[in-house]
């Protein structure tokens, strides 16, 4: 994925405005506060609530940021 990682610096959780967390093997973008995650789909996020999906416990204790 060539995600432009210097977008993490402006990009937040549409929910609770918290930082993401780029994950570069399932090509999300992570909240570990609202515990969802947005897709990046052609390297673009797709930061809209309909479209994330909910974490397990284990996915998130994988994920570190």
């Amino acid at each position: 994925m060539a995600f432009d990682k210097a977008l993490l610096t402006i990009l937040a959780c549409p929910l609770c405005k918290g930082k993401l967390i780029l994950n570069k093997d399932n090509q999300e973008l992570v909240c570990r506060f609202d515990k969802l995650a947005y897709p990046v789909r052609e390297n673009i996020p797709i930061l809209l609530e309909n479209e994330s999906r909910e974490l397990t416990s284990d996915e998130l204790e994988e994920i570190k940021g």
